[in-house]
């Protein structure tokens, strides 16, 4: 008698097929996300430090050619999150679509708020946000932007940051997007919990608090930098 054979890549395709599949999927590459987002904040506010080289001496850390490699591959790794948490939420929306194609005439609380009804325009908003700011501020092809000394190892974070931010129009344009990237993050924080098990009666009241005070944060944190710029309260 002969053992069946298994093929883990069958069956992980398998898995994949099923709403929980992709829901993990979500859920595995919302965590990187939310990790890059969280490190990505407490970078840039690196802006507000009395020292006002800071943000430069940690930008030159990233750029060095001996962190370059590091800073590559998380940016792959980030990219390829990005590209599985889009393709499984759009294969997820159709799924679910083309298994009810007539709404519910009375929807439960999962949570039915504005953030949960938005999650489908205010992800490619920010997507194509993000786009915008890697252009703008890495790329440089949206604004002019300096190094330090014309140095492309050492770029000048501090002056390229300020005087984006500058532009009014950039400024409620990143603000907006933080409003919406908020939105995103309560919603799919809460949701990846519930697609990871994470949900009892007893606690999910506090789960639902702390997913929004942890969106809320990063709000605030991302969009007090262009508002401070304009404000002059940050000056080059």
């Amino acid at each position: 008698m002969s053992a069946a054979v298994v093929n883990p890549a069958g069956r992980a395709a398998r898995f994949y097929e099923a709403p929980i599949g992709k829901k993990a999927v979500m859920a595995i590459t919302g965590i990187m996300l939310v990790g890059y987002v969280l490190a990505h904040m407490l970078g840039n506010l690196q802006i507000y430090s009395s020292n006002r080289d800071q943000i430069n001496t940690y930008a030159a850390f990233l750029h060095n050619p001996a962190s370059a490699g590091l800073l590559w591959g998380a940016r792959t790794v980030l990219l390829l999150a990005v590209i599985l948490h889009i393709t499984a939420a759009v294969q997820l929306f159709f799924q679910n679509r083309a298994a009810r194609p007539i709404g519910y005439v009375k929807k439960d609380d999962v949570p039915a708020s504005y953030a949960a009804r938005t999650m489908v325009w205010s992800g490619p908003i920010v997507a194509a946000f993000v786009i915008f700011h890697v252009l703008h501020l890495t790329v440089g092809a949206v604004m002019t932007t300096r190094d330090v000394g014309g140095n492309p190892i050492t770029p000048d974070v501090r002056y390229n940051v300020i005087s984006g931010f500058q532009n009014y129009g950039v400024s409620a344009f990143y603000i907006f997007a933080m409003i919406l990237l908020c939105m995103h993050l309560y919603h799919g924080i809460w949701s990846m919990c519930q697609s990871l098990g994470i949900s009892h009666p007893r606690y999910t009241r506090g789960l639902k608090k702390a997913s929004a005070v942890l969106a809320i944060l990063i709000a605030i944190g991302n969009c007090s930098i262009p508002i401070a710029v304009m404000a002059g309260w940050l000056t080059d």
